[in-house]
């Protein structure tokens, strides 16, 4: 099994000698970065997070948010839909299995993963995770979402609308959250099911233009569901998990971080290389980096930056089932702190290595673009971070 130093360095070569070369032009086309998927799946990564007994590389939590980073740093838009492939292999399986489930459940649950995780690491399939709606309180936690499944025999009818759907038209399922539709009461946040829709069903549909700031290659489209049939083997986790990991898993929502971290690192790396004269299309060789101006700007970008890594590894180190309130809090920091760090640090970078650095020829400015969109991010965005930590901080459980 390889090791982390090894699965590191598999990502550092793709990105640098594939993902890179390729980013300009996604993000230039809007077009998914299938060649980059197909790398990924040469290297076995899509199985990077299933368990090792289901033929997986087993890596857990911390090591892939660590690998998502470095991902990050060479293609955004690549880094932030792999999470959602990874995310839906992670909450079915390390997090699932941290949950408190009846023997029937786990049983269940163990016969669908299999079947699952099957699909990956035999047949190559690929996951997306929608997750947003047109009503974005259900994201953030707030309401139950829109999307709903109705028992029948056999499986579940699914309707609804996701937007932002990164993966459209791209993935082979969608690991779909709705609510369980019951005769007898109205929706509920309890009654959310985690189910995989297959992207060949009858009855759903992808629709809409992807013509965006930032974050162009991630097909992120929307997703229509008209009485869409999901047999019950493609249920990702047992009835009424989902909510019981939103709550007692938090770092689960921490996922798209790593790829503002690569981000935020990547931007650095080019400031640094710019300003020693070694970006084409850059001032002449090294002349720029003898400015006191310029040293103090990258001062005050590494600040940033150290700041914002020391915060990232913390978190992503203590991650795990019901953390007490400090850890849970030094998430919400380390989110907020990454994603908002994430485009001041490229705001920084703009402004020191001077008006060249907008062209399109070079990367910087996509990085910034890219950078922007981690505040739009939910169900973490940076206002819901703050709220939280303010809230949170003041208030114990049950206090009003």
């Amino acid at each position: 099994m390889a090791t982390q130093a090894e699965l590191l360095a598999t990502a550092e070569k793709l990105g640098r000698e594939k993902f890179l070369p390729r980013a300009a032009a996604y993000d230039r086309e809007g077009r998914f970065p299938t060649e980059n998927y197909a790398d990924l799946r040469e290297a076995g990564f899509l199985g990077l997070v299933i368990p090792t007994r289901y033929g997986g590389m087993g890596v857990d939590y911390t090591r892939y948010m660590e690998i998502s980073a470095e991902l990050g740093r060479w293609c955004g838009a690549t880094a932030l839909t792999f999470n959602m492939h990874c995310a839906t292999m992670m909450w079915s399986s390390q997090m699932a299995d941290d949950l408190e489930m009846t023997d029937a459940q786990r049983e269940a649950h163990e016969k669908c993963r299999t079947g699952i995780y099957r699909m990956v690491i035999e047949d190559g399939a690929l996951f997306a995770q929608p997750f947003s709606e047109p009503n974005s309180a259900a994201a953030a936690g707030r309401a139950p979402f829109g999307t709903t499944a109705r028992k029948v025999d056999g499986g579940w009818l699914v309707n609804g609308r996701k937007h932002f759907a990164s993966l459209a038209g791209a993935a082979d399922y969608y690991g779909v959250l709705c609510t369980e539709a019951k005769e007898d009461s109205d929706g509920d946040v309890k009654d959310t099911i985690y189910l995989a829709v297959n992207g060949k069903a009858e009855g759903f549909n992808i629709s809409g233009e992807w013509d965006v700031l930032g974050m162009r290659a991630t097909s992120s489209n929307n997703l229509e569901l008209i009485d869409v049939f999901v047999p019950d083997e493609h249920q990702m986790m047992p009835r009424g998990k989902y909510y019981q990991a939103a709550l007692n898993w938090p770092h689960m929502f921490m996922t798209l971080c790593p790829t503002y971290m690569g981000i935020a690192q990547a931007a650095f790396d080019f400031t640094c290389q710019y300003l020693r004269g070694e970006i084409e299309g850059g001032p002449p060789a090294g002349s720029a980096r003898h400015s006191p101006a310029k040293q103090m700007a990258v001062a005050e970008m590494r600040i940033k930056l150290e700041q914002a890594r020391a915060l990232f590894q913390t978190a992503i180190g203590e991650a795990g089932v019901n953390p007490d309130k400090d850890v849970r809090l030094r998430a919400y920091a380390a989110q907020f702190t990454v994603m908002e760090f994430a485009n001041d640090i490229c705001r920084l970078a703009l402004r020191t290595c001077g008006g060249r650095a907008i062209f399109r020829t070079l990367r910087l400015e996509q990085l910034y673009r890219d950078s922007r969109c981690g505040s739009l991010m939910l169900p973490w965005t940076p206002e819901i971070c703050m709220e939280r930590l303010g809230r949170e901080s003041l208030f114990e459980p049950g206090e009003r």
